[in-house]
């Protein structure tokens, strides 16, 4: 995909969710140029196999969950304790659609491991960060409605609503993390970028019933493209020089994956 580390100076990346999908792709490439990877999984046996797969050497995996934020300070401090500096960040975890339930300090599931985890990790590294922070939304945040005041979802839950929601707090997140790194005179880049519709596990993790169906069966062959297609425009926010800070990067049109800036 012609990703060049040499040329933006980067040498270390924090992942998310890169045990598959989006962010497997985005691990494989920039270890592919020399990066070297910082995995954060839940599932620490599949994050070993994938280090174990990598090209190149140096790469490490710590356990990460999300919805915890108590795990997410401790990913903070193992990468923290062997990592002098960050040059990219790649907030792209995710779920999608569940049935309503809580985080370990009680907030929606979704919202809590979509934006609210990647929120802290960010804060728990900005410090390290010397290059860019590129946060993964969707097309469906343009859906989303913000509701501050009920962070549990107990007023009424749609899976759907949620899921939007959270991707509405992704989008607005790395906006307003681009103004105040600017109004601070930081360098550091902070960019959203979203895959159109890709064909990943995000899709497959919706409970069963009318709506995977539609997702797996008839969206997936369909209209979806591979995970390969579906990461360019994190990679493109990730590594090239064209990708500005505040932009959200995203498909050019249905099926495609060319990156394009909406403002």
């Amino acid at each position: 995909m012609g990703t060049n580390s040499e040329d933006q100076g980067l040498r270390t990346a924090v992942i998310t969710g890169a045990t598959s999908g989006l962010g497997l792709v985005v691990a494989r490439e920039l270890a592919g140029a020399g990066v070297r990877v910082v995995i954060g999984a839940r599932n620490t046996r599949k994050a070993d196999a994938v280090i174990a797969e990598l090209p190149g050497a140096g790469h490490t995996a710590y356990t990460l969950d999300l919805a915890d934020l108590d795990s997410v300070r401790e990913f903070a401090a193992a990468v923290r304790g062997s990592n002098a500096r960050i040059d990219l960040l790649v907030n792209n975890a995710g779920i999608m659609a569940v049935p309503r339930t809580l985080s370990a300090q009680g907030y929606e599931l979704q919202f809590a491991v979509n934006h609210l985890g990647h929120f802290a990790l960010t804060a728990g590294l900005l410090d390290l960060i010397a290059g860019r922070i590129v946060t993964v939304t969707s097309v469906l945040h343009r859906k989303g409605r913000l509701d501050l005041e009920d962070p549990a979802a107990e007023r009424g839950y749609s899976a759907n609503a949620a899921y939007n929601r959270s991707k509405l707090a992704n989008a607005i997140f790395a906006l307003e993390l681009h103004r105040r790194l600017a109004a601070a005179g930081s360098q550091v880049r902070s960019i959203a970028a979203h895959p159109g519709y890709a064909v990943t596990n995000l899709q497959a993790s919706v409970p069963p019933g009318l709506y995977r169906f539609l997702l797996t069966k008839l969206g997936n062959p369909l209209i979806a493209v591979p995970a390969s297609k579906g990461a360019v425009p994190l990679l493109f926010a990730a590594t090239s020089p064209d990708a500005r800070s505040g932009e959200l990067i995203g498909p050019g049109g249905p099926g495609r994956c060319v990156a394009l800036r909406h403002r």
